[in-house]
């Protein structure tokens, strides 16, 4: 299982890049979200420097005991690229302990502005360790695929977000739910899936396979090619969620969303009502 490497410390990292990682990292552990973290960085900052924030962070992570499971894929959807003025993805990592069971609940406070969006997870059998990664590397290192509900949030007020401040910021990692029932590629063609997403019943996105760079499988040669060329590659074992089939959707407390992804089958999350907060029923 991939671990990143190394990377920027904080006695060598610059000290913009230390001050925007510690803003973000404070907002998190006080769940009070903060200012975008662009105007920290210097003027005209690249994605290198945003993405050395996020590692900053991710290897203060590491440093602190957590378990880096696997990534994930955003800005699959040329719609939301063309609103950022960007031509391609970005990715995050994903910790263990961002995982929520299927049919689980996420606690109140837990998270500050959260969003929900299904997808299709993919987990890796093999290493994918070339940076011209093609699609046929990908099917012959795929185990399995699942349904996925990714549950993003952005320490930055407001989703006050610029391609900068998201890939700081993580890729908006939150957390994440995974079906239950692996699924070969075999079985599947992940083009073609159809994806229907409600809340209390009411259905809030729908989408497909191709709403995702055309298909997940595309999502996951880019991934795999832009972390080989960082020098860290996937890894057999590795969790990729390859990005939103559908439009992501604003979460409340007694919200509960389920995803329908016909092929792969489903998954459920709740979210906790506010601590002393009445409501019908009882507890989720």
């Amino acid at each position: 299982m991939s671990t990143p490497p190394d990377g920027v410390r904080p006695d060598a990292a610059p000290p913009a890049v230390v001050k925007a990682a510690d803003l973000l990292a404070e907002a998190a552990r006080t769940v009070t979200a903060c200012a975008p973290v662009r105007d920290l960085l210097d003027a005209g900052a690249d994605l290198e420097t945003a993405y050395a924030v996020q590692q900053l962070n991710v290897r203060r992570g590491l440093d602190a005991g957590r378990r880096v499971v696997g990534r994930k894929i955003g800005l699959t959807s040329v719609a939301v690229q063309r609103q950022l003025g960007v031509d391609r993805p970005d990715f995050g990592a994903l910790f263990a302990d961002m995982a929520v069971p299927d049919g689980g609940e996420v606690p109140a406070g837990r998270l500050l502005q959260p969003k929900v969006e299904a997808e299709v997870a993919l987990v890796l059998g093999r290493d994918l360790p070339h940076p011209a990664c093609t699609v046929v590397d990908v099917l012959r290192a795929v185990d399995f695929a699942l349904p996925a509900l990714e549950i993003v949030d952005s320490r930055v007020r407001g989703w006050d977000i610029s391609l900068v401040d998201t890939v700081a910021d993580n890729a908006s990692c939150g957390l994440y739910v995974l079906g239950a029932t692996p699924v070969p590629l075999t079985a599947v063609d992940l083009r073609t899936v159809t994806m229907t997403m409600t809340r209390g019943g009411e259905t809030v996105s729908e989408g497909t396979g191709a709403d995702c760079l055309g298909s997940p499988l595309n999502a996951a040669v880019w991934l795999a090619s832009a972390l080989a060329e960082r020098g860290d590659p996937l890894r057999a074992g590795d969790l990729v969620l390859t990005g939103a089939l559908g439009p992501m959707t604003p979460a409340a407390p007694g919200d509960v969303f389920e995803a329908d992804v016909r092929g792969l089958g489903s998954v459920r999350v709740g979210f906790a009502h506010e601590v002393g907060v009445a409501h019908e029923g009882g507890e989720l």
